[in-house]
């Protein structure tokens, strides 16, 4: 997979779905462009691009809470990354592990054992 073969949006940007590699949570949601991506890949450390400050930022570089890039994937649409990551510290600035910790809707979920089988 080439970054060329990626789909950006109209701003020259895609989302950036962040998981923690070794527990799977879902920390955060950011937008990336080609030199955030770029840069993402040559260090292995995330870059987004923030939307409110018009700039690439190292995320971890200000709080010390940085993030190892393990995997990247593109979605079938290839609109939209998966980034696989050793998260150093918290994700959220609020302090919090991960972004996603204001619950809407908590139906707990069947333990693994129970999840019914896709058919084949």
């Amino acid at each position: 997979m080439k970054i060329d073969g990626l789909k950006f949006n109209d701003q020259g940007l895609i989302p950036a779905v962040v998981q923690d590699e070794a527990s799977g949570d879902v920390l955060m949601v950011a937008y990336m462009n080609e030199e955030s991506l770029k840069k993402t890949l040559l260090t292995k450390k995330t870059h987004f691009w923030s939307r409110s400050r018009k700039k690439l930022w190292l995320k971890g570089e200000t709080s010390g809470n940085f993030q190892e890039v393990k995997a990247i994937y593109a979605d079938c649409d290839l609109d939209t990354l998966l980034v696989k990551v050793n998260q150093t510290g918290v994700a959220c600035h609020t302090g919090n592990w991960s972004c996603f910790y204001q619950t809407l809707y908590d139906q707990k979920p069947l333990a693994k054992t129970q999840r019914p089988q896709r058919n084949k």
